[in-house]
C-alpha cells in the first residue's frame, strides 16, 4: 500500500501539467493548489480502502472538472416543461418582464431603499410596498420579510412568546423541506395547543382550550395535502367570531398568497387574502413566490396595532427583505392593481392558457421530434404548496413506449439529452414515457424548446441511442 501512496503525483507535478497550467490563466494559484490537495487526499482515502490508484490523466481531468464546476455553481435558466407550474425544485414562480426589469434597476447601483427623496432624510423600505398591499388586500398595515416561514416565526415571536397558540390538530402540518409548524412555533417560544382530531375539529374544541395565556387562534391552510372522507373543519368565520368574543386575534397562515378567484379556471377555491382580511383576521401570512407570482418573500397583512408590534421587534431586521426582491415584488403587485394580472403575471398566464393553444403548440413540438412523439391528453399541476391535488387539462408531447422496465429507455436518454441543452429543457417521465407539457412553458419560449428538441433528437440518433 505504501508503494501505491508513493505512486501518486506530487502537488508540484500536477501544477506543472500543461492542462492544469491552462487553468492558471483563469483561476488563482492558491485555488488550484487547494483543489489539487483535496483530490490527492481523496485518492489516499480511496487507496486506504483497497481501491487501485487512479491514472494521472484521470486525476488531472477531475481537477479540471472541479475547477470549472466552481465557476458554474450559480442557478441556471432552464425551460420547465414538466407541467408543474409552481415547481419548488425549479424556483417556483417565473417572474414577469416588469419584475425582472425592476430587479435589474435596483441591483445595478444605489437606490432609494431607505431614503426619502423629497425630504432628503432617512425613509423606510416598507413604505411603498405597504401602500400597495393595503390597497390590494384591504388590510390596515403590511410588512414584508424574507419568506413565509420567517413571517410566521416573526408573528409568533413578537406576539405569542411564552404564551399559547391554539391550532387544529389537522393543521399542525409539515410545510415542506422538513419544516413543521410545531417546530416553527417552538423556535418562536410560543406554546402550541392542539385541539380536535386529525380529521375533525369543531369551534367548541377551540373555545374549551382558551385560557388567560392564549395569545392567538391559528389557522394553517393545508396547502400541500388534502384530507377527504369524514371531515369537519372550523371555518374562518367561526374562528374570527370566537376570537372577537374572547378578544383574541386570529392568525391566518395562507401559504400561497392568492389574490384571484381560482374557480374561474375550473380549479378548487384557494383561500384569498382579501377575504381573510374582510372576515377580520388579526394577521394573514403568505408567500410572494407562489400564486402571487413574484420573487421569494414573506408577506404579512392585517391590523395596524399588531403589524406595528412586528415592525418594532428585533427579529424583523434579521428577516427583512432585500432591495432586489422588494423591487421585484412591487413590480409584481402593480398589474394586480391595474386588473392586468392574467396578462402580465406568468403563473396566471399559464393557468388561464386556452386548451386549444396548448394543443396547437404540442403538435408543433411533436412534429420537431419526428416519428418519436405523439400528442396525448394529460393534466398539469399547480404545485408549490398551492391547490393540493388541483389539476388543469392539458396536452402532452409523449415520447417512448409505456413500460415498467428498469433499463434506461429512449425516453430517459432523450430526457437526459434535453437537460444538457443550453438552456436545459426539463420534462417528466412516467412509466418510461417522456412527457413535455406546453402549459408550464411560456409561448415566447417555444422557439428555444423546438431548437432543443431538434438538437437532442439529432445527437441521440448520431450516438445510436434512439
Amino acid at each position: 500500500m505504501e508503494n501505491k501512496f508513493r505512486s501518486l503525483p506530487s502537488v508540484d507535478k500536477l501544477l506543472s501539467d500543461s492542462r492544469i497550467k491552462q487553468l492558471g490563466d483563469i483561476y488563482p494559484h492558491d485555488l488550484l493548489v487547494d483543489l489539487i490537495r483535496q483530490r490527492l487526499e481523496q485518492e489516499r482515502a480511496s487507496i486506504a480502502r483497497g481501491a487501485p490508484s487512479s491514472a494521472l490523466d484521470e486525476i488531472v481531468e477531475s481537477i479540471r472538472a472541479q475547477a470549472n464546476a466552481l465557476a458554474s455553481l450559480h442557478p441556471h435558466y432552464l425551460i420547465n416543461a414538466s407541467g408543474v407550474i409552481l415547481h419548488t425544485n425549479l424556483g417556483r414562480a417565473p417572474l414577469s418582464k416588469e419584475a425582472m426589469a425592476a430587479m435589474e434597476v435596483a441591483s445595478k447601483g444605489y437606490c432609494d431603499l431607505e431614503f426619502n427623496l423629497d425630504s432628503g432624510t432617512r425613509g423606510s423600505r416598507n413604505t411603498h410596498i405597504e401602500q400597495l398591499l393595503c390597497q390590494l388586500t384591504g388590510a390596515e398595515a403590511a410588512l414584508v420579510v424574507n419568506n413565509n416561514a420567517s413571517a410566521v416565526l416573526l408573528g409568533l415571536t413578537a406576539l405569542a412568546r411564552k404564551k399559547e397558540v391554539i391550532v387544529s390538530r389537522g393543521q399542525s402540518v409539515e410545510i415542506g423541506g422538513g419544516f413543521r409548524i410545531p417546530e416553527v412555533m417552538k423556535q418562536s417560544g410560543a406554546k402550541l395547543v392542539e385541539v380536535g382530531t386529525t380529521n375533525c375539529t369543531y369551534a367548541h374544541d377551540f373555545e374549551q382550550a382558551i385560557t388567560p395565556r392564549t395569545a392567538a387562534l391559528l389557522r394553517v391552510h393545508s396547502s400541500n395535502f388534502k384530507i377527504v372522507g369524514f371531515t369537519d373543519v372550523v371555518t374562518l368565520e367561526e374562528l374570527v367570531a370566537l376570537g372577537n368574543k374572547n378578544q383574541i386575534p386570529v392568525f391566518d397562515d395562507l401559504g400561497s398568497g392568492c389574490l384571484l378567484d381560482t374557480t374561474q379556471f375550473g380549479l378548487d377555491p384557494e383561500p384569498m387574502v382579501q377575504k381573510s382580511i374582510a372576515l377580520g383576521v388579526g394577521l394573514a401570512f403568505f408567500s410572494g413566490d407562489k400564486l402571487l407570482g413574484g420573487p421569494q418573500a414573506g408577506i404579512i397583512v392585517g391590523k395596524k396595532q399588531l403589524v406595528d408590534k412586528l415592525k418594532k421587534h428585533p427579529l424583523a431586521r434579521a428577516v427583512r427583505i432585500d432591495k432586489i426582491r422588494l423591487a421585484g415584488l412591487v413590480a409584481t403587485l402593480i398589474p394586480y392593481l391595474k386588473g392586468e394580472a392574467l396578462k402580465a403575471i406568468p403563473v396566471w398566464r399559464m393557468i388561464s392558457m386556452p386548451l386549444a393553444d396548448i394543443e396547437r403548440r404540442a403538435k408543433l413540438w411533436a412534429k420537431e421530434s419526428g416519428d418519436l412523439a405523439r400528442v396525448i391528453e394529460g393534466e398539469s399541476m399547480i404545485g408549490g404548496g398551492s391547490l393540493p391535488g388541483g389539476t388543469l387539462p392539458t396536452r402532452l408531447v409523449a415520447i417512448g413506449k409505456q413500460s415498467k422496465a428498469k433499463e434506461q429507455s429512449t425516453a430517459q436518454k432523450l430526457a437526459q439529452m434535453l437537460r444538457t441543452q443550453q438552456p436545459p429543457v426539463v420534462g417528466r417521465i412516467s412509466e418510461n414515457v417522456l412527457l413535455l407539457d406546453p402549459r408550464s412553458v411560456l409561448p415566447e419560449e417555444d422557439r428555444t424548446v423546438l431548437q432543443a428538441l431538434r438538437s437532442a433528437v439529432a445527437d441521440s440518433r448520431a450516438k445510436g441511442e434512439i
